[in-house]
């Protein structure tokens, strides 16, 4: 018998958060476009190194040079600059020179992206709205870039205020409750407490607690609860003894009595 299976959608990319931290992306050129691709490395702590002869910088990637925050070889490009690369980036107005570079990756398996060239390109750049430890990226495969662009901006205005900052709490809770709870038998209980954190809370409510409410929150853990916000509230700047507080399991989390 057919099983109701998702349907198979050909023509996309595999969208993944890449973890460049530490390795060595060669950037070809230094202009505007150059300009971006290493502000987007560098937000992702990579070790950058720009190509290009002085006379091609712009002026934020002469800032990056400047401040050392990238290494530059002033010079154009050699295929000795290839070693030791993790991944590369081409953005030079020379066609015949970037498909040359785009070839050389090939032969050494390193994964390239050839700007506004689709089909020389192992992954493509989407628009990317950042808040924090937040990011969304919208991709149109290579197919509209501005279109992506309008509607990342779209997607941000409707996220709540300090959405950011919501998961950087969840993000230290979850640090904090594996000192608590360290041993690997703990952690089915840790991960699904983790995950009734997630689903009890709406996105408003999980914007506005603070560091004591995820310390709080921590109380809670060894019954393998999650209180109201209206708890968290009560708790804050007062007693820490769950036990003290007149606090019972009702239909849904807990409830503080009058």
């Amino acid at each position: 018998m057919a099983k109701n299976f998702p349907q198979v959608q050909p023509g996309g990319s595999l969208i993944l958060a890449w973890q460049i931290k530490g390795k060595k992306v060669l950037v070809v050129g230094g202009g505007e476009v150059a300009a971006g691709r290493i502000l987007n490395c560098l937000d992702a702590d990579a070790v950058v190194h720009v190509v290009c002869p002085a006379s091609g910088l712009n002026d934020e990637v002469a800032h990056r040079v400047a401040q050392n925050q990238v290494t530059h070889v002033d010079r154009i490009f050699e295929p000795s600059d290839l070693d030791g690369a993790d991944m590369v980036l081409v953005a030079v107005d020379d066609p015949a020179a970037s498909t040359a570079i785009w070839k050389l990756c090939k032969e050494r398996k390193i994964p390239a992206n050839i700007a506004d060239v689709p089909p020389e390109c192992d992954f493509y750049f989407g628009s990317v709205h950042r808040d924090g430890p937040l990011q969304i990226m919208v991709s149109t495969n290579g197919k509209g870039p501005r279109v992506a662009a309008a509607i990342r901006k779209f997607i941000a205005k409707q996220l709540p205020r300090n959405a950011g900052n919501a998961i950087e709490q969840i993000g230290e809770l979850r640090m904090k409750l594996r000192k608590i709870a360290p041993n690997p038998e703990d952690s089915p209980k840790r991960m699904g407490w983790m995950s009734k954190v997630s689903d009890a809370y709406k996105w408003e409510e999980m914007c506005d607690l603070t560091e004591e409410d995820m310390e709080n929150l921590l109380l809670f853990y060894p019954a393998n609860k999650v209180p109201s916000t209206d708890v968290l509230k009560a708790l804050r700047g007062g007693e820490r003894d769950v036990q003290a507080l007149d606090v019972f399991d009702g239909a849904f989390g807990f409830s503080v009595g009058a």
